[in-house]
């Protein structure tokens, strides 16, 4: 078992791909965090494919242009894959034709229309229900779920993503995803069919399927045990977990060693070895920071 020191232990090597995590890895808020610029900027430099994954579907792929660009970091959209993404193409791909009730914000309606998804409230006709991270979710909605589901029998589950809370800057958080699918679990005494967010393996196709890199060579890099972490463990990727989010390094020791991350940092930029932050000339003085 690893102890703390072998556990924080900066990286010896450089990876063939990165790829983040963003709420509570690159930036919490609208705030970077520190050394998040200058590590992207440097494997840009050196050639590195970088991705950016979340399992929030309260933004579309432009939108997070949008919020990278504005903190600095501007970054195409193909670039980018999140939640709004996988659950559309996983869609089209296991329940084509069906019609399809979201409880959701607007940026997963726009893309389901987008691609020709139908969607309805009325459970008479619904064919799966979508839960996801919606912050105007209301006793009605509960209401056309439980009707499609346990009244009319026909409906299935499925959800964007496992989160239980998006974490806020100064250690507040908002109920996510996890809490809706409880609610409309224990209504109606079923099980979501389907998680598409990570830690499941759909999300490591959206993030380096234009890549030409064997897994076993690439990082996930986040900051939450049971989502990214636990991606690369069912992906075979390494995993780096900076403590700037959601889990703890007592929580990191605390895993057996095949779910325990391969490092935690109390950096993201420190997953630069440390030879080459002397030949670069970095120290936490000289940072950056946006």
């Amino acid at each position: 078992m690893e102890t703390a020191a072998e556990l924080t232990a900066w990286p010896e090597r450089l990876y063939e791909a990165y790829v983040f995590d963003m709420d509570g890895t690159i930036y919490l808020g609208d705030r970077l965090l520190p050394g998040a610029k200058r590590l992207i900027e440097e494997l840009r430099r050196r050639g590195i494919p970088v991705r950016f994954l979340s399992n929030n579907p309260t933004k579309d792929p432009e939108q997070y242009v949008a919020k990278l660009a504005g903190l600095g970091l501007p970054t195409p959209v193909e670039e980018i894959a999140n939640t709004v993404v996988t659950t559309t193409r996983w869609l089209l791909e296991n329940k084509p034709g069906l019609t399809v009730f979201p409880i959701s914000e607007e940026p997963l309606k726009r893309t389901f229309a987008k691609a020709g998804i139908r969607m309805s409230e009325n459970p008479e006709e619904i064919d799966v229900v979508v839960a996801s991270y919606d912050r105007t979710f209301d006793y009605r909605k509960l209401q056309i779920a439980f009707d499609a589901i346990w009244f009319h029998k026909r409906a299935v589950l499925i959800a964007t993503n496992p989160d239980r809370f998006c974490p806020f800057p100064g250690g507040r958080g908002e109920p996510d995803c996890a809490s809706i699918i409880a609610a409309i679990e224990a209504c109606t005494n079923t099980k979501c069919e389907m998680v598409v967010g990570k830690p499941d393996p759909v999300m490591l196709s959206a993030a380096l399927g234009d890549l030409d890199v064997d897994p076993a060579n690439c990082v996930m890099v986040g900051d939450r045990i049971m989502t990214d972490i636990q991606m690369a463990v069912n992906t075979g990727m390494h995993s780096a977990m900076p403590l700037t989010g959601e889990s703890t390094l007592a929580e990191a020791l605390d895993l057996d060693d095949e779910h325990r991350p391969d490092h935690v940092l109390d950096r993201i930029d420190r997953l630069i070895p440390r030879a080459m932050w002397d030949e670069i000339g970095w120290s936490e003085d000289n940072d950056p920071i946006v």
